[in-house]
């Protein structure tokens, strides 16, 4: 599989506000927001629908992935999507593992998992 993507009846700004409030208490950060339907329509193209992408991260996970294998820097930070579709709000990320098993490293594939499981609980919490 390569995301880990649910549904939720909050609005895309309630999702962004839990997501920017829970991730400091996993001992993540968010590093960085875009707001793509506002970028898109800046850029002169017609988008209508809210969303918002988040790289998020943990220095201390971030530095021990590294220091096992400095492939590890082509899939972080992590990413974080919110957005609407079919009238219904989304909130998922492409899964670390998924990322990490491309790169044939058993060790690095384990210690993404742990990033995996921090994160699918924020999105769990938050849905």
């Amino acid at each position: 599989m390569y995301d880990y993507t649910v549904s939720s009846t909050k609005s895309v700004e309630e999702l962004r506000d839990a997501l920017i409030e829970t991730v400091p208490t996993v001992k993540f950060g968010v590093l960085w927001e875009l707001d793509l339907k506002a970028t898109l329509i800046k850029k002169g193209l017609d988008y209508d629908k809210k969303s918002l992408i988040f790289e998020v991260c943990s220095p201390a996970k971030a530095k021990a992935l590294l220091e096992h294998n400095q492939a590890a820097i082509y899939f972080l930070p992590c990413k974080v999507a919110i957005y609407e579709g079919e009238g219904v709000t989304h909130i998922g990320l492409p899964l670390p593992t998924t990322q990490a098993r491309l790169l044939e490293d058993k060790k690095l594939e384990e210690m993404a998992k742990e990033v995996e499981d921090v994160l699918i609980g924020v999105i769990d919490q938050i849905k």
